[in-house]
């Protein structure tokens, strides 16, 4: 691998279903993305099961099996990971949970999850509530730290979860709560802390000055994506190779620091269409010159997709596909050899506003291949194409193991 530079770059949730308002075409296919297509139509196109079957289809899960690793084997819960990159160390009697900030509506007596992000609240204001919240609920037994925007961390101390269910507010938009909230061991403990944060968050006055300007109110908080801490060998250990990682997300950096690669914050990355995507690839670039391995994930057409905005998330894959796929792919002029490898980590149907487990598209290209025989491309990046061109792969790892070989194989997986 000496020399030679592996690139992935994961624009989250982008895959989806055929739009009755875009003609029957999906997000992808309606959008203007020509550095993808041509990437595509030159290199290697397929799909591949991210989601294993009994899985939530999630970021965790998906990201885990991009970069190589078995969900069903290494995964122990969502928030752990994010714990990793926030520098909290777990104990084995430690849980930690995934705390959103929501917005729950109460309409003719039902309380309703209005809005998973809280109004996507800015990490300044958010940082002061997770305070309160500490400074009010916090105890020997449970803890709370500040995240990044709506996304944040419980830390439950020698809490029994086995059987605790919780669910994903991103995966219950508009729905009545009741039926949702946590179920099972553990449960009563988790539910006394969503209750007693109610009040603090109500008349909170980060919440009052929202309101003032017209904005949702973070007025909830939201309890899921319990686990232990993980136990996974480095990327170095299983596939020989060093890296780095840029993401937005907590989560995804902990999953990068569980795989032993370089975390690189970048200033503005928000986790949203605002984020910094120039600052992502010129950071992504400079790695390079020292590493051999790039993961860039972008959280925006996850983010337009739960929102249910079909324009919104169309801006979102062409920012992708302009900014960082463009600026990476302009980059690589200056390396010699490398190959690169593009698709989310799940499906997010922007109709549905919540992840699902089909296997999503990839394409790649190599410099190790070009102008050789066996290159099943398409004639563009989408859903459609990819599923056409007959190449699957059944796990994350597969394909992973594919894209380290160049996209090289003697014999092509069958379904």
């Amino acid at each position: 691998m000496e020399n030679h530079k592996y690139i992935i770059l994961c624009p989250d949730g982008m895959a989806d279903l055929p739009v009755e308002e875009l003609s029957g075409k999906t997000p992808m296919e309606q959008a203007w993305i020509p550095n993808m297509d041509s990437l595509a139509e030159k290199g290697v196109t397929g799909l591949v099961k991210t989601i294993p079957d009994g899985c939530l289809p999630g970021s965790d899960i998906g990201s885990m099996s991009i970069l190589g690793y078995d969900p069903l084997k290494y995964y122990t819960g969502r928030s752990p990971l994010e714990a990793a990159n926030m520098g909290i160390d777990l104990f084995p009697q430690d849980v930690a949970f995934r705390l959103n900030l929501v917005n729950i509506l109460e309409k003719d007596g039902k309380k309703i999850m209005h809005d998973y992000s809280g109004g996507h609240i800015d990490t300044e204001g958010a940082a002061r509530i997770i305070e309160s919240i500490q400074g009010k609920l916090g105890t020997e037994r449970f803890s709370f730290y500040p995240g990044v925007s709506y996304r944040h961390l419980m830390v439950a101390r020698g809490l029994n979860i086995e059987c605790l269910k919780t669910t994903p507010p991103h995966d219950i938009p508009d729905k009545e709560i009741n039926e949702f909230l946590p179920q099972g061991n553990g449960s009563k403990e988790v539910l006394d802390i969503m209750e007693k944060a109610e009040p603090i968050l109500k008349d909170h006055k980060v919440n009052l000055e929202r309101v003032a300007k017209g904005r949702l109110p973070a007025n909830a908080i939201w309890l899921w994506g319990q686990g232990h801490k993980s136990s996974m060998p480095t990327m170095n250990e299983l596939y020989g190779i060093t890296g780095s990682v840029i993401s937005a997300v907590d989560l995804v950096k902990g999953i990068g620091k569980y795989a032993g690669l370089n975390v690189i914050n970048v200033p503005g990355a928000t986790g949203y269409l605002d984020t910094n995507y120039t600052g992502k690839v010129e950071s992504g670039l400079e790695s390079l010159k020292s590493g051999d391995f790039l993961y860039i994930h972008v959280e925006a057409p996850d983010e337009a997709s739960h929102e249910g905005i079909v324009d919104k998330k169309i801006k979102a894959i062409e920012d992708f596909d302009k900014f960082i796929v463009g600026g990476i792919l302009e980059g690589l002029k200056r390396f010699k050899d490398f190959t690169i490898m593009i698709l989310p980590d799940h499906y997010n149907p922007v109709k549905l506003k919540k992840h699902t487990p089909e296997p999503v598209p990839f394409c790649g290209f190599s410099t190790k291949i070009e102008n050789k025989p066996l290159r099943p491309g398409s004639s563009g990046f989408s859903e459609r194409n990819a599923q056409n061109t007959g190449l699957f792969f059944n796990s994350g790892p597969l394909l992973f193991k594919f894209f380290l070989n160049s996209f090289q194989f003697m014999t092509p997986p069958k379904k």
